[in-house]
């Protein structure tokens, strides 16, 4: 703890919101006072944390048709690529959807062939123009229910190729694939081999684990420092994210204010896993200086300190960057030059109370 070093100050006429007191008077009320410390990192202190997945990376494989599953071909934490089946399933629905489409492209077939025959005979003649203007709706109506029962193949899961296969061979299957629509990460599986679901029943959870979010817990009276954009550490991993996120609510019970980060994942990161997290202070170009609790005075949502000056001590305005139930860190005009009081505060703030009363 250093000397208050007072003596020999003279003594002038202080403004607002400071305090006159000879070296005598102030070791009579207690005060006592030290230098500030430089702290040792740009960073909080370490909060709680979670790695979740970002939400628009998570989705569900749903049921295209009614049916009983017959199969899984994927397990929970299976890497899948694009295309690749995840649940085989038996439908009638699906079969009928195949008959459908089948007789969907014969009648199409039938119609265009009509249509071609009487223009040929409307060439001659030898048939009315309304003859050949009713063929040829009913080519194009015929035309437009292949293309939506083909639309409907393929939101079960036909590729086009599949569906080429089955206007040519005419050869209708039962079982049905349901595959990956991209590359991702088995997170959960929805049914079991032998269960009948229905159409759009969930089957499996699939998500893109690279970035992930980290939601960290901050006390709400440590939030003012930091701010979207600002870097973010995770212990024990060296890549760092950063705030995309601070939450404009606070916990009712355990008053925490959300903070999110995005950081990229090259698998050491696991969703669900808890941690410890770093946040870097709003602006790194300002000095953030350690000092005891007891030092840190509260008016509102100002913080501030009583710093010695010529003839006794003034209050300085101070950013509240970091605090625990032994330390605070601020910012704000002070060096490590300068005694800031630990010490008979109290006696401080009433003088400067009364002060002010006059």
């Amino acid at each position: 703890m250093a000397a208050l070093m007072l003596a020999g100050l003279p003594s002038i006429s202080m403004a607002e919101d400071a305090v006159k007191l000879t070296p005598e008077q102030a070791t009579n009320l207690g005060v006592r006072v030290v230098h500030p410390v430089a702290s040792p990192t740009d960073k909080t202190l370490p909060y709680p944390a979670q790695i979740v997945i970002p939400t628009p990376q998570l989705w569900v494989v749903s049921s295209p048709v009614a049916g009983m599953v017959t199969s899984l071909s994927v397990a929970r934490g299976d890497r899948v690529s694009a295309g690749q089946a995840l649940v085989v399933m038996e439908s009638p629905s699906f079969v009928a959807q195949q008959r459908d489409y089948l007789q969907a492209v014969a009648q199409e077939a039938q119609a265009i062939r009509e249509f071609n025959r009487n223009t040929r005979l409307m060439e001659s003649n030898a048939v009315a123009q309304r003859i050949l203007e009713a063929s040829q709706t009913e080519a194009r109506q015929a035309s437009i229910v292949v293309a939506e029962r083909r639309q409907m193949l393929r939101l079960s899961g036909f590729s086009d190729e599949s569906i080429a296969k089955l206007t040519n061979e005419a050869a209708i299957n039962a079982t049905l694939s349901v595959a990956a629509p991209r590359a991702a990460t088995v997170v959960d599986i929805l049914v079991s081999p032998g269960q009948r679901v229905e159409q759009i029943a969930p089957l499996v959870k699939l998500a893109q684990l690279s970035p992930l979010w980290v939601e960290i817990a901050v006390p709400a009276s440590n939030i003012r420092a930091i701010r979207a954009g600002a870097k973010v550490e995770v212990e024990g991993y060296a890549t760092p994210g950063q705030v995309v996120l601070v939450s404009e609510t606070v916990d009712a019970a355990t008053q925490t204010i959300l903070v999110r980060a995005e950081v990229s994942n090259n698998g050491e990161l696991r969703p669900g896993q808890t941690a410890q997290a770093r946040i870097g202070f709003a602006s790194s170009a300002e000095s953030a200086w350690e000092l005891p609790y007891s030092a840190l005075i509260r008016r509102g949502e100002q913080a501030s300190v009583f710093v010695a000056a010529p003839g006794g001590f003034r209050l300085v305005p101070v950013t509240l960057l970091e605090e625990d139930q032994d330390h605070v860190v601020v910012s704000g005009p002070i060096t490590d030059k300068d005694q800031v009081a630990v010490g008979g505060i109290s006696a401080l703030r009433g003088i400067l109370l009364k002060l002010g009363a006059g």
